[in-house]
């Protein structure tokens, strides 16, 4: 597929892996509607104010997407984390905590998925029937969560897990559905530690010893959307890293 003439939908893009995914498809010439709940949307894509739980602002941000033309596909980034032990000091974890991680990263990413999906079935169709794709962020935690991040293992998982099911019934409509579980990339999550410390992460990396950048995650999204043999997989972006309990 490619860039010019089509429009995207990026929810989470006003900061880390949407915003430079955002700036990725915006350099290859695609037209963005940049989702978030607040921040500044880059130079040149459309803001959106958008909870990706709600429906109808969800459905809002698709529908400015579509009256920008050749709407060609949604790229889910937007997420949440919380580092909460199943017990702590004797108290067992806020159930209100793990539903907000599910509601937000899981329910919210299929709630663009199928949102998006709708609008692109109801598009043109290419040459090779194609009419779009659907690219979801999960994380290397879906495979090794840590300690304390059972809440956002288990979201990040199921986003994994609706992957392959989604790509089967939706390559009826010609839209692929792809996923990316990324390991340690330097988001803002990660900028407010000492530097000492993201340096320590990093280095836990086998190679390249580091921390992602973002545009290398937004360099993957873009290649995705390019490659239409690309479907119904997830595909880790880590350097081989797997992570230690703690």
């Amino acid at each position: 597929m490619d860039f010019a003439d089509r429009t995207f939908l990026v929810s989470g893009a006003t900061s880390g892996l949407g915003r430079a995914t955002t700036l990725a498809l915006l350099e290859r010439g695609a037209k963005v509607v940049a989702a978030d709940l607040t921040g500044e949307a880059p130079a040149g894509a459309t803001f959106a104010p958008t909870d990706v739980t709600d429906s109808a602002q969800v459905k809002a941000a698709v529908d400015t997407a579509v009256e920008l033309g050749g709407f060609a596909g949604a790229v889910s980034c937007a997420g949440i984390a919380a580092a909460t032990k199943v017990l702590s000091k004797g108290e067992p974890h806020s159930l209100d905590v793990f539903l907000k991680v599910l509601q937000v990263n899981l329910a919210g990413t299929f709630n663009v998925a199928r949102l998006a999906a709708k609008a692109l079935s109801e598009g043109e169709a290419g040459p090779d029937g194609e009419r779009g794709v659907i690219v979801n962020t999960a994380s290397g935690a879906a495979y090794d969560g840590q300690i304390g991040q059972a809440a956002y293992s288990a979201s990040k998982a199921g986003v994994v897990g609706m992957t392959l099911p989604m790509a089967r019934e939706l390559a009826t409509h010609g839209i692929r559905v792809m996923a990316i579980a990324p390991g340690l990339f330097l988001t803002p999550m990660l900028e407010v530690l000492p530097h000492a410390a993201r340096e320590s992460l990093g280095q836990q990396v086998p190679f390249p010893a580091r921390l992602g950048d973002p545009m290398e995650f937004a360099d993957l999204v873009c290649h995705i959307i390019e490659n239409r043999m690309l479907n119904g997989e997830v595909i880790r972006i880590d350097g081989s890293m797997r992570m230690a309990a703690r």
